[in-house]
């Protein structure tokens, strides 16, 4: 029987799921060869480098994130539930969760910058309507639950045997209460954060 002939798509996919499963430091061109029952000529072939690799299956991740958190998103509380949606992703997904977490993001070099890359814009407008709030107040709360998220979210994901995902929830809905009452306290006294 022939050996099926190698693309580009498979040694991407097969490194996904390499990192999926076993994380990123394994995505290495042994093992995708041997993951495709090939030699490493192939892999190389493709690959002109391993950081060419590497950020080819970062923006699978990326992809693959975004995808899940739109399918774990309730739309009628789109704030609460995007950032349970990265919680359950950390549970479900502790590797990838690990590499969106864990990969450096070049040109970022202010909070704001940050939130401008990481979240979506529509979430600010939709806080802001919902707590009849400024924009610029909207984005603060928007800012600090996705830090507590990403620090929660990484706790959870490197703890073994692991928090309950109740725990962890309770946990962040207490940190979305204590951001949310200075957001609008701050709104009732007139000063932007």
């Amino acid at each position: 029987m022939p050996k099926q002939r190698i693309t580009k798509e498979m040694v991407v996919d097969t490194a996904f799921e390499l990192a999926r499963h076993n994380g990123m430091e394994q995505v290495l061109v042994k093992n995708i060869a041997k993951e495709l029952d090939c030699s490493v000529q192939p892999i190389y072939s493709y690959c002109k480098s391993m950081e060419g690799l590497r950020q080819d299956v970062f923006e699978r991740v990326n992809l693959f994130i975004q995808k899940y958190v739109e399918a774990h998103m309730d739309k009628s509380d789109l704030f609460r539930s995007t950032g349970q949606a990265y919680i359950q992703l950390a549970k479900e997904e502790p590797h990838l969760f690990k590499i969106f977490i864990l990969h450096e993001r070049k040109g970022i070099s202010s909070l704001n910058e940050l939130y401008q890359s990481e979240t979506n814009p529509s979430v600010a407008g939709f806080i802001a309507d919902k707590l009849n709030i400024s924009m610029s107040r909207a984005r603060r709360l928007h800012l600090n639950m996705l830090i507590y998220t990403i620090g929660i979210g990484t706790i959870f994901s490197v703890t073994t045997p692991g928090i309950s995902t109740d725990e962890i929830f309770a946990q962040q809905e207490i940190a979305y209460e204590a951001f949310l009452k200075q957001a609008l306290e701050n709104r009732e006294t007139g000063r932007d954060v």
